[in-house]
């Protein structure tokens, strides 16, 4: 990770770590690195979420880019999936979501695509990074971008027909009719929550929303994939067949069945690799989960023939690692799932599509794709701090040790800093879940403990 750009794109407090010179700044960069250093117009297309923040960064990065000599074209509220379709299949140089995903609404995020629709490489990250600190060299000396001018100057494009065409791409998806089942949406105050709609009814969903009011400061408060209580109450309440909350940007999906218990990423995981395996396309039966993914999620699979490779965390970083072994489907517990067949990046609308397809197919409860997977017990904690390099403190390092000694090699510990918040995640795995959430306890402490929380 560099000084402005993390896991995830350039991402923290809108107007002050990341300001509307900041995204000029990135929209000159990317107009002249994709258009003028090569003597063509760069073309490139932008999406935001429901930040009120996000209308100040998307104008800045579009005055960036037109002065550049680059094309803007504008596709307004929609999630950081249909910007990436819309990158590789109307062939722009590039993709920008403005968006800080699940975090809260005073947050604020860019991430950058490629016109494959795939994050962006890390070396030309860098160059992002060294033009925003003043030491992009070129020749021997520091890189001045020129500004167009007359005719070369940019234009911005209304680009709504591009959401549009997302929209009916993914009502193509979707072979079986989802007339008489009764689906929740909670979509987070989020990018994605007029397409979610639109697209389920389209199926013939009887569809339920909550988190659809978007106001411009209530994006995932208290709803969506990361605050799934109220879709699980919606479920209960409505008598609902099935419930989906996604994040703000809409690439996450996480899930309740019929009585609202909640499934998460390695859930979905497993009923998405059961289908896609009886279909056929689960090429070289396996699939790839990151760390954080649960150790039973891996001996279930096992146990029906399915091989999971193990990644870091980051669904850029589960791409890849699908990329290199050859397997259509990967994710995150969090529930970025990637549907290597129809998609490069996290989809939360694909994923909870691909499930409705699995439940149609089963004729029964959403509850019975589950059968046959057993999770051990596992707590996760994000620990708020104002130093992530406390995620290797002394103190953390000796419980973990401590633990690792009461485990003995049945059970695990991981702690790593965020790429995308000030916040050191604590998990811990074991199968007595009383151990579990005492070890946790112990290495929350020695985290705030080692230094200055942020709460």
């Amino acid at each position: 990770m560099g000084k402005y750009f993390g896991t995830d794109g350039f991402r923290g407090r809108a107007g002050i770590e990341l300001t509307a010179e900041h995204a000029f700044r990135i929209g000159r960069f990317l107009g002249w690195y994709y258009g003028a250093r090569q003597s063509k117009k760069c073309r490139a297309v932008i999406g935001k979420d429901t930040r009120r923040s996000s209308y100040m960064l998307e104008y800045a990065l579009a005055a960036g880019l037109t002065c550049s000599g680059a094309d803007a074209y504008i596709m307004h509220v929609t999630t950081t999936p249909s910007v990436a379709f819309a990158a590789r299949a109307f062939n722009f140089d590039c993709g920008i979501v403005i968006s800080a995903s699940h975090n809260a609404f005073a947050d604020n995020g860019i991430k950058i695509l490629n016109g494959a629709g795939e994050k962006l490489a890390d070396g030309t990250i860098c160059l992002i990074e060294d033009y925003l600190s003043g030491s992009l060299q070129s020749g021997g000396g520091a890189v001045d971008l020129p500004f167009a001018t007359g005719g070369d100057v940019g234009s911005v494009v209304d680009f709504v027909a591009g959401r549009n065409e997302y929209t009916a791409n993914l009502i193509s998806l979707a072979p079986r009719s989802l007339s008489g089942y009764k689906v929740g949406l909670d979509c987070a105050n989020g990018a994605a929550y007029n397409i979610a709609r639109r697209v389920f009814r389209a199926l013939g969903a009887r569809v339920f929303c909550i988190g659809c009011r978007p106001d411009g400061t209530n994006i995932n408060e208290n709803c969506g994939s990361t605050h799934p209580a109220r879709l699980s109450a919606l479920v209960r309440e409505k008598g609902l067949d099935v419930g989906f909350a996604f994040d703000g940007d809409g690439d996450r999906c996480i899930c309740a069945d019929e009585r609202g218990n909640i499934v998460d990423g390695d859930g979905i995981m497993y009923i998405l690799a059961r289908h896609i395996m009886r279909g056929g396309g689960l090429i070289g039966d396996k699939i790839v989960a990151t760390v954080m993914s649960n150790s039973g999620l891996i001996s279930s699979l096992k146990a029906i023939g399915v091989g999971v490779e193990v990644c870091g965390v980051g669904d850029r970083v589960v791409y890849e690692k699908m990329c290199s072994c050859g397997a259509a489907l990967g994710g995150e517990q969090s529930g970025h799932i990637i549907v290597g067949k129809v998609e490069n990046t996290g989809d939360g609308i694909v994923t909870a599509l691909c499930l409705m397809q699995a439940l149609v197919q089963s004729g029964g409860q959403f509850s019975s794709l589950l059968r046959g997977l057993t999770l051990w017990p596992q707590v996760c904690v994000s620990v708020p701090v104002r130093d992530k390099s406390l995620a290797s403190s002394p103190q953390v390092e000796r419980e973990v040790s401590r633990a690792e000694g009461l485990f003995a090699g049945d059970g695990r510990v991981l702690v790593r800093p965020s790429g995308t918040e000030s916040v050191v995640r604590v998990m811990v795995e074991c199968p007595d879940e009383v151990l579990c959430k005492k070890i946790c306890a112990r290495i929350v402490r020695a985290v705030r403990g080692g230094g200055i929380c942020a709460e």
